[in-house]
């Protein structure tokens, strides 16, 4: 057994690799691309090690071409899921009980892993299986997700150092435990490196994880689990099993032995699991750790003294990165007339630049949405603004899913701040703007912290501090994560950590030690070197 108390060392930031022409990440992705796409594989479900094949299969095909087909998966049901609760619970104790230093060299090891060799694998699975440009898979799949990995074993050890005080006789200690039971991790599609960290985080602890990836991010998470594997993670602490959210869902959440769920997804998935959790709360042999992040309605504020070139650019890739398909893009806005003029010009000019295409075309700013569904959900929003009289539609507004799910950068201007599309999440790249009257600023401030259920980022826009101290107090509790003159994207693992309250989630910070702490249990210890031998106390004495 190790006898010695062991750091790890103090993580940085992953840099973002440029794939500028020239580059030999350029040329690495490039063949990557082309090699994976020269094969078709076939997915199955990972329970204890061993791989499983159901029968019951799905086809993955890429969104921005989807005649191209990459291979099928495997789905869990019932009988899979009880399989993996007990594999799970079967690795538990010897997990547990590894020494933590071991766990952590694990990741460690995967994070270097993916920062070299493993770099362009997941990049471009991702590139292929989610429609992310290079650079959009770059800062998620490999440099957030590496950070994610490097931060949770630094902060782990960093909670583990936090000791009470022992005055003189005894010594106070507290034990960090991993929870009883297993952990269900629930991963979006869009963000790997979401994918790669909601397992993870808890099982760098010393629990077990189920994971049930998004259907239509299976080919990304797969390579992820062949990763871990490579990095020596042993069988069964991370049980992979993918499938419909009824067939898989339903039996994990009817466990007693659920310990915790890990959730990125819809605000309406999310309640419907708390609520089974809640109806079966009598049966549960622990009260499950609920850890959610789900949707967002986010805000752009934007007060007459801005920087309006500035403002274009945030407003711009805050709302069209990765097709807006991110839970912190932008997607309303509001503006005041005195500037929208000057804006409006400089912003229709600079969004018809926007190329859209192929990932594997460098040039391209943006490619396909993720799916058929996602295409239709989007085209409906976009559609009714066309037919309201209350919206005019100023950027964009064409949708082809011919060749692949393309919807054009959409900005719709409207004159009610109500609108649907200045209330709803649309997860798509639609922007909808409000320009208020530059005397109603108050009113609008309060509009914008009211119109939304969600608070999960936003950013304020403007160069006077007396402003934005005003518009900071007014919003405080509209976004978890705040920005001031900058787009409400992009948090950084070590730097912003992430997560919303309201309907947005529980904030529960997403590349944080306070992430970390919900995987945890803690026994405090307390032990007296001389105990008394006499039970009387002193005011006991005389009369």
């Amino acid at each position: 057994m190790s006898n010695a108390y062991f750091k790890v060392p103090a993580p940085i930031n992953e840099p973002v690799l440029t794939y500028a022409p020239g580059t030999s990440e350029r040329e690495a992705i490039k063949n990557k691309l082309k090699e994976l796409q020269s094969k078709e594989i076939e997915i199955p479900l990972i329970i204890g090690g061993k791989e499983i094949k159901t029968g019951k299969t799905i086809e993955i095909r890429i969104p921005h071409n989807h005649s191209k087909k990459l291979g099928i998966y495997h789905k869990a049901g019932a009988k899979e899921v009880n399989m993996a609760i007990e594999s799970a619970l079967k690795a538990r104790k010897e997990w547990a009980e590894m020494p933590w230093e071991h766990r952590v060299s694990i990741f460690l090891k995967a994070a270097e892993l993916l920062s070299g060799t493993w770099r362009s694998t997941l990049n471009a699975a991702t590139m292929l299986g989610q429609s992310k440009t290079v650079y959009q898979a770059e800062i998620d799949s490999a440099c957030e997700l590496i950070d994610f990995w490097r931060f949770n074993s630094y902060y782990l050890t960093q909670l583990m150092a936090e000791q009470p005080y022992s005055p003189k006789g005894m010594w106070n200690r507290e034990e960090y435990r991993p929870l009883e039971g297993f952990v269900f991790a629930v991963t979006p599609f869009n963000f790997t490196s979401i994918a790669g960290n909601l397992p993870t985080a808890p099982v760098i602890v010393g629990n077990v994880s189920l994971w049930k990836p998004a259907s239509s991010a299976v080919y990304s998470a797969y390579y992820l689990m062949k990763l871990w594997e490579e990095a020596g993670l042993p069988a069964g602490v991370i049980n992979f099993i993918p499938g419909s959210g009824g067939e898989v869902g339903d039996p994990v959440l009817a466990s007693p032995d659920l310990a915790g769920i890990h959730f990125t997804g819809s605000t309406s998935v999310f309640q419907g699991m708390w609520e089974k959790i809640g109806n079966n709360i009598h049966k549960a042999k622990y009260y499950p750790r609920i850890v959610g992040e789900t949707g967002g309605k986010d805000f752009i504020f934007v007060h007459n003294t801005a920087d309006v070139n500035a403002l274009v650019v945030a407003a711009l890739r805050g709302s069209f990165e990765y097709q807006g398909q991110k839970c912190s893009a932008a997607s309303r806005m509001y503006i005041p007339k005195s500037i929208w003029d000057e804006f409006k010009k400089k912003y229709v000019n600079e969004v018809s630049k926007i190329k859209i295409g192929d990932v594997e075309d460098f040039s391209n700013f943006m490619s396909a949405v993720i799916d058929k569904a996602a295409f239709k959900s989007i085209k409906d929003y976009i559609d009714f603004a066309k037919e309201s009289k209350e919206a005019e539609i100023i950027t964009g507004g064409k949708c082809d899913d011919s060749k692949g799910y393309f919807i054009e950068p959409t900005t719709i201007v409207t004159t009610n701040p109500k609108f649907k599309t200045m209330q709803e999440e649309i997860f798509g790249p639609v922007l909808t703007i409000y320009v208020y009257e530059d005397n109603k600023f108050d009113e609008t401030l309060v509009l914008c912290d009211q119109t939304s259920p969600y608070a999960l980022t936003g950013a304020i826009w403007a160069k006077d501090r007396d402003i934005l101290v005003k518009m900071s107090d007014k919003l405080n509790n509209a976004a978890g994560n705040f920005y001031i003159n900058d787009k409400p994207t992009a948090a950084v693992v070590g730097q912003q950590p992430f997560g919303g309250g309201r309907a947005s989630g529980t904030n529960d910070k997403a590349g944080s030690a306070m992430n970390i702490m919900r995987w945890m249990t803690a026994r405090a210890i307390k032990e007296t070197f001389d105990p008394p031998k006499d039970w009387h106390y002193p005011f006991m004495l005389g009369k």
